[in-house]
């Protein structure tokens, strides 16, 4: 086998993968192909102009790699021209083709090799794949028989006439590249591209070999599948047939598969209009109308209709008939709803239905001056919801905010804020009219999405963990979560904010919905760049740090494989070993309650315990140091550039129980925030040898900085309130990292003379991932 590093001179494999608006799955495709156990191959990525962060992460990984070629094509022309670009620059003996969001097995290319080795280098080699679904399962795919059946070793289409009964794809087959350049195969415009290259090399090709083995995960994509929206980008099937059957007539010893090709043709056609996801309503009389054209343009003298249903619509299309056709789908759909209705009444025999009046609230218009906020679950005003709410009363003063929050949470708004407590009359009023619905989390299920309803999802973390269906992995952070329903309420998103390229890919992936990303960054961490001095030390104030004390924030995470508030560490120790210049500022996730031995320690002095403060961002502010584990908080407290510790005593533990998007431990530029501490004794070592604040730690900082801060600059709110509210650009441009500026540190606010403080004292609940409440189990698929 050749080593990793593939061969000095043209490589064995040249894998085409034509890229565009995958950023959410790009890199599990090149991953599966960069980690596989033969490496003699080049990657040959094309960038089909895509809007997205697609192209930065093809040179990304060809930075790191130099078996990955990216190719940026000036503009966007097409899967179908994006391969031909790719084929023009592979070197490779054979081509393969990989579509970008799906993946190879991790021995595909050694058995590939192997095969062919064994067949001795055959013009077409055809492997097998399997449909991977976003619940977890793999099916092979249905015709695997063929590739098992009796045959010769290698052959033509004659000797497998069966292989044309295929999925009608080119990504499970490699091609030997002088064959494919000699044979002038290439790829049309549109659609159903495929057909025409598969169905011209396998018709030419004098040796064609099989390998019995799963090499593909063909992914099925929930949603953003172009060959599942209705549009007349479908007709382009007319034009790739007709250059098939040119193709045919121009070589008369291929005559013979003009029947198979007609019928194929016919199903095809017949399969497209079936669908009411392929030609638009309207579009169907005139789709019809072509395909009858094609059935008598190139129907064989000796055609023998097919029998049963399917020969009646041969016979509607024969006769150019779309009435008769229209008509036999209407029967077939009446006998289809009617067993739909039949189980829809059984079904609704227990389900409660919605209440009277939201039905009534339903039917009356939206009001264009309406926004809805909640956060956390219906608490009080928090989080990125409440930045864009205030940024809002400024910019676009004309919609008019209400909070949703649950009746306990009532005495803790702050004055003047409009609000409805949930399931009350007026709850269901404004859910069922509000134009616009910010949450950081999801509405409740029973709320229904309304045409011209704009839902904004701006989530409340970076995700570390794994989030949505990737928790199916880890039953114990899934918690018997209904991913189905999870999802259902994924899609009433029309907008969902990031902070970073990071966190952009793995919403796309993890929640496979159609929402639009806001590349804003997190509008919650807008304060970090506005505070000044003054409100630093206002803050420290209040929480009664003493001047000249380094405040420590100690922000653990919850762990899903624990019941309860189990302390990772003896505080009292710590404390103690820190010393008395040394405050430390305790803060529990949101999902314990209170804890009599942090209320014990606080009356001692020994720690102020900050787990009900109603400001995550004040007590972020006040610190000179973070310690936390696995918390998103790390991500938001880099915006502060100042000294983050890792304290990961159950990290391999962790990382089994509910999975990890990066290595946090590693080291490496990007992963690691700072220094790393795996018990007690490293940690105080740290602060006892001045490590957690030295020269390597402000290093790993500014690396994870540049890669997690990407678009944190204290504009983030006005950038959604533009795109969402007022339909605007999301500007201003994001500032680069090295033009903004922060926050002065505590150290720096007490040697500075500070004008007047810009901050209100906070009355709301302000948090990211450790404010203190409970949360609803049923909704733990978001980040946070």
């Amino acid at each position: 086998m050749p080593a990793p590093g593939g061969s000095a001179a043209s490589p064995r494999f040249s894998i085409v993968v034509p890229v565009f608006k995958v950023q959410g799955y790009l890199r599990a495709c090149l991953d599966s192909v960069l980690a596989q156990t033969y490496g003699d191959f080049e990657v040959v990525a094309v960038d089909d102009r895509s809007p997205d962060g697609s192209g930065a992460i093809l040179d990304e990984y060809a930075a790191r790699d130099p078996r990955v070629v990216p190719l940026h094509l000036p503009e966007n022309k097409g899967i179908g021209n994006a391969r031909n670009e790719g084929v023009a620059q592979a070197r490779g003996d054979y081509l393969l083709f990989l579509d970008s969001d799906d993946t190879l097995l991790p021995d595909a290319l050694e058995s590939i090799a192997d095969r062919l080795k064994e067949t001795e280098d055959p013009d077409i080699l055809v492997y097998d794949y399997a449909r991977t679904f976003w619940w977890g399962e793999a099916k092979r795919n249905r015709d695997a028989e063929v590739l098992s059946a009796p045959g010769p070793e290698v052959g033509s289409i004659d000797d497998r006439p069966d292989l044309l009964r295929l999925f009608t794809v080119v990504w499970n087959k490699a091609y030997r590249r002088d064959f494919y350049l000699a044979g002038g195969f290439s790829f049309p415009d549109g659609f159903y591209e495929d057909a025409v290259v598969v169905y011209e090399s396998l018709f030419s090709a004098d040796r064609i070999a099989l390998l019995d083995q799963v090499c593909v995960h063909y992914r099925q994509r929930r949603q953003g599948n172009a060959l599942r929206t209705p549009s007349r980008a479908h007709f382009a099937a007319f034009a790739q047939y007709e250059r098939l059957f040119a193709f045919v007539e121009e070589r008369p010893a291929l005559h013979r598969w003009r029947a198979f090709l007609f019928e194929h043709m016919i199903d095809h056609y017949l399969f497209i209009l079936a669908r009411p996801d392929r030609v638009p309503t309207a579009a169907r009389p005139e789709f019809f109308r072509l395909a009858a054209q094609h059935y008598r343009r190139y129907r064989p003298a000796d055609f023998v209709r097919p029998k049963g249903v399917m020969g009646v619509q041969y016979d509607a299309l024969a006769r150019g008939s779309y009435t008769a056709y229209a008509a036999l789908k209407l029967a077939a759909r009446g006998r289809k709803k009617a067993a739909g209705r039949l189980k829809k009444a059984k079904h609704s025999l227990g389900k409660q239905a919605y209440a009277r009046f939201y039905q009534l609230q339903l039917h009356r218009p939206l009001d264009p001056h309406l926004a809805v906020y909640a956060a956390y679950w219906n608490r009080t005003p928090a989080c990125n919801p409440l930045a864009i709410y205030e940024k809002a009363k400024e910019l676009a003063p004309h919609i008019h905010g209400v909070w949703v929050v649950k009746q306990d949470m009532v005495e803790s708004l702050p004055a003047g804020i409009d609000h409805v407590v949930v399931n009350s009359p007026r709850y269901w009023e404004v859910m069922a009219r509000a134009t616009y619905l910010v949450n950081n989390v999801n509405f409740a299920d029973a709320v229904v999405k309304r045409p011209g309803q704009i839902h904004l999802q701006t989530h409340h973390g970076t995700p570390l963990k794994r989030m949505g269906i990737d928790q199916q992995q880890y039953p114990a952070a899934a918690k018997g979560m209904s991913m189905r329903k999870l999802l259902q309420r994924a899609d009433r998103w029309d907008f969902s904010v990031s902070s970073n390229q990071h966190t952009t890919e793995q919403w796309e992936r993890v929640y496979p919905c159609s929402f639009q990303s806001l590349d804003t960054g997190y509008p919650r961490n807008d304060v970090y760049y506005r505070a000044t001095a003054q409100d630093v030390l206002d803050i420290r104030a209040r929480l009664g740090i003493a001047p000249g004390r380094t405040a420590v924030l100690y922000a653990p995470t919850v762990r899903d494989y624990q019941n309860g508030y189990v302390p990772r560490m003896d505080l009292e120790r710590v404390t103690r070993e820190l010393g008395p210049d040394v405050v430390l500022l305790v803060r529990t996730h949101y999902f314990y309650g209170e804890n009599d031995r942090l209320a014990e320690l606080q009356e001692q002095g020994a720690l102020i315990d900050v787990s009900r403060h109603p400001s995550v961002e004040e007590l972020c502010l006040a610190a000179d140091a973070l310690i936390t584990d696995y918390s998103s908080i790390m991500f938001d407290y880099a915006n502060l550039d100042r000294p983050i510790i890792t304290y990961a005593d159950d990290w391999d533990v962790y990382v089994k129980s509910r999975g990890v998007t990066f290595d946090l431990l590693s080291g490496e530029p990007g992963d690691t925030p700072g220094i790393v501490a795996t018990n007690e004794g490293e940690l105080i070592a740290a602060f006892q040898d001045g490590s957690w604040d030295g020269e390597e730690a402000a290093a790993r900082r500014a690396a994870f900085r540049a890669r997690f801060c990407q678009w944190d600059d204290g504009h983030a709110a006005e950038r959604v309130v533009r795109r969402v509210f007022l339909d605007q650009e999301a500007t201003p441009a994001v500032l680069p990292l090295d033009e903004r500026t922060v926050a002065p540190s505590p150290r720096e606010a007490a040697a500075t003379d500070s004008g007047v403080s810009t901050l209100p004292v906070q009355t709301g609940t302000v948090v990211t991932d450790n404010p203190g409440a409970e949360a609803t189990p049923s909704d733990m698929g978001l980040a946070g």
